[in-house]
């Protein structure tokens, strides 16, 4: 028993001398050349304009101590390749984020300005203030006023949002849109609201001229409708994934639409409900694109 003892104190002893050295081997930061972890981690990348391809630009990151990349191109930070191909339909500018991850998971980050002068004369957005950022984006929107009172659109910065504080109020905003004979076009923007009961949100892209105390009824794209199963829940994301209205045109849940002339069509929007949330239904990015 004592000599069980005196082994045990002495492997305990040896132990800790060992911890000792070895503690004493290592830096006390991570990056201070244990060689696990760079200090530096190399952010910068080139980016090129793609010949003969319209509004295509190529993002070059530099890969020397580098593992990984994340990217934002205008969606947010998310993981993708060293070289990354991307189109970029609207005329503007942007801001373009580049995240490099090293060893030991350290990261470095750098920002670089992209100016595209010309929207894609086919996938351009046709849409004029869809983004609702300025006053200017707002001053291309008419209100139509279907219901005397209890509803409002209101335009904030970046996004709109329709309340509706008495029951079966409704109104519209819209803006006038030229358009091309047969040519397929997609409509779609973001979307998000609370929990709700005998809603609705509906997207229409009509020649009709909208008419003021009158609810719009031309050519109904997509939309939210409590009735139809959807907007009983939060919601967040694009009307073309969370929206369940029936297309007029395709008979399907769909938002594309081809129209038999060219000329002047009319996109509105109009939303109102018999117990809307009192958060009502906001809406930004509204599209138009021809494909």
């Amino acid at each position: 028993m004592v000599f069980n003892n005196i082994f045990n104190r002495k492997t305990l002893v040896a132990a800790i001398a060992v911890s000792a050295i070895i503690s004493s081997c290592q830096p006390e930061e991570i990056n201070e050349g244990n060689g696990l972890s760079d200090p530096n981690v190399d952010a910068s990348f080139m980016i090129t304009e793609i010949e003969g391809e319209s509004n295509v630009f190529l993002f070059e990151a530099q890969t020397e101590n580098v593992i990984s990349s994340k990217w934002d191109f205008g969606a947010g930070l998310l993981p993708g390749k060293m070289t990354e191909e991307v189109f970029f339909p609207d005329a503007g500018t942007y801001e373009i984020v580049h995240q490099a991850i090293g060893r030991g998971g350290l990261t470095g980050t750098v920002t670089q300005e992209l100016v595209v002068e010309t929207s894609d004369p086919v996938a351009g957005n046709i849409v004029l203030g869809g983004t609702f950022e300025t006053s200017e984006d707002h001053s291309n929107w008419n209100t139509l006023k279907i219901s005397d009172s209890g509803s409002e659109w209101v335009f904030n910065e970046g996004s709109a949002t329709i309340f509706s504080t008495e029951q079966w109020s409704q109104t519209g905003i819209y803006q006038a849109i030229e358009v091309e004979k047969d040519k397929e076009y997609s409509i779609d923007m973001l979307v998000s609201g609370e929990a709700n009961g005998d809603t609705w949100l509906e997207v229409y892209a009509g020649t009709s001229v909208p008419v003021e105390g009158q609810a719009y009824e031309d050519t109904k794209i997509m939309g939210i409708s409590t009735w139809d199963g959807c907007g009983t829940a939060k919601f967040s994301g694009k009307l073309s994934n969370v929206g369940c209205i029936e297309n007029t045109q395709t008979k399907t849940v769909s938002n594309k639409v081809t129209f038999a002339e060219s000329g002047t069509i009319y996109l509105l929007i109009r939303s109102g409900g018999g117990s809307m949330n009192p958060a009502g239904i906001t809406i930004s990015n509204v599209e138009m694109r021809g494909s």
